[in-house]
């Protein structure tokens, strides 16, 4: 083998994926589509809190929940990102949608919102929990149990009584009252 044939080879070798073992394209696949829809939550978070710190709105409650909720979402995207490295899959990041509302007519209406937003999240984590069984990927599946699956349900509980309670204390001066006692720190 020639000098130039040996460099060739040693190049190609290090384009190798030493890291990837049993790491199924269709999750890869589900992985980048979660990280999309992470994201996406993170997106309608912000826009969420920005709509609660307006003037003519001014809940700092709701603004600060939905901060942080954006916060949640986008560290969760990153995790995935880690995560696709780690097991040596490729990153591709997908566009991104705005969110389809960019105000609400009530913090109940948010909420509604919101709740939808983490179903829609839990279902794809479901998805991606589904084709880790199916693909013998028992550290996809511990990942995702781990870290993402319990949070989500709590979640998903918590939005849930929040709506409740919103609906039992009306408008306008329930909202307020909901505002600082429930949602501030």
């Amino acid at each position: 083998m020639s000098t130039e044939e040996q460099i060739l080879a040693a190049s190609n070798q290090s384009r190798e994926n030493l890291v990837r073992y049993n790491y199924h394209e269709d999750n890869e696949a589900l992985v980048n589509r979660q990280i999309s829809l992470e994201l996406y939550a993170s997106y309608v978070y912000t826009a969420m809190a920005h709509h609660f710190d307006r003037y003519d709105v001014a809940l700092k409650g709701h603004h600060e929940y939905f901060k942080k909720m954006a916060e949640e979402e986008n560290e969760h995207g990153n995790k995935f990102m880690k995560y696709q490295n780690k097991r040596g899959g490729t990153i591709v990041l997908l566009d991104i949608k705005k969110p389809q509302q960019q105000s609400w007519n009530s913090p109940l209406e948010a909420f509604e919102t919101a709740l939808q937003l983490e179903k829609d999240v839990y279902q794809a984590l479901l998805e991606l929990h589904t084709s880790a069984c199916r693909h013998n990927d028992p550290h996809l599946t511990d990942y995702l149990e781990e870290e993402f699956i319990e949070e989500q349900v709590k979640s998903i509980k918590q939005i849930s009584d929040y709506i409740t309670n919103l609906r039992r204390v009306g408008s306008g001066l329930g909202e307020y009252i909901f505002d600082k006692e429930e949602l501030h720190d």
